[in-house]
């Protein structure tokens, strides 16, 4: 890919990531504060896992992207200072978006540039943008279908849910 389609490839993934925020944003304002331990089995996240997992991660793999090399992932353990949904969102609105504006801001020569992943994937830097989009989305559907069962109502995800009608 030539910088210059890296470059409007990019474009259209940081608007389709800000979009996908809100909606983001909205699933871990509906996680309710008494079921924080709740998990559907003991191989996954409890939803306080999840809930960090996606804030830190989304922060974590757009830095990675605009500073062109990946780090080790964040830790999501308590030592994180995430406990509970109201702290995720305030971090969320502080670290994403300026994570978000300094890939944005990344000239198309860097965005084509190719990145190494721990050795497992090495992409263009716009095509790791693309995966951020992909990760978070993937974890906010998991942590949606925990809601009902730790007692919250689902948001309106693409569209209403049987929640918001």
């Amino acid at each position: 890919m030539d910088p210059k389609e890296a470059k409007t490839v990019a474009e259209f993934l940081v608007a389709d990531f800000t979009n996908e925020m809100q909606t983001t944003l909205r699933v871990i304002q509906a996680v309710p504060n008494s079921h924080l331990d709740y998990r559907p089995d003991s191989k996954s996240k409890t939803g306080l896992g999840l809930v960090r997992h996606i804030t830190l991660e989304d922060e974590w793999l757009l830095n990675c992207i605009a500073n062109g090399a990946f780090t080790p992932p964040p830790d999501d353990s308590d030592a994180c200072g995430i406990m509970n949904p109201a702290d995720a969102v305030a971090r969320y609105k502080e670290k994403v978006p300026a994570a978000l504006d300094r890939v944005r801001a990344m000239s198309g020569e860097k965005l084509a540039s190719i990145i190494d992943m721990f050795g497992m994937i090495k992409a263009p830097g716009v095509n790791f943008l693309a995966i951020a989009t992909k990760h978070s989305v993937h974890h906010r559907g998991q942590l949606s279908t925990y809601l009902r069962p730790m007692g919250g109502k689902v948001p309106g995800i693409y569209g209403p849910s049987a929640d918001t009608q």
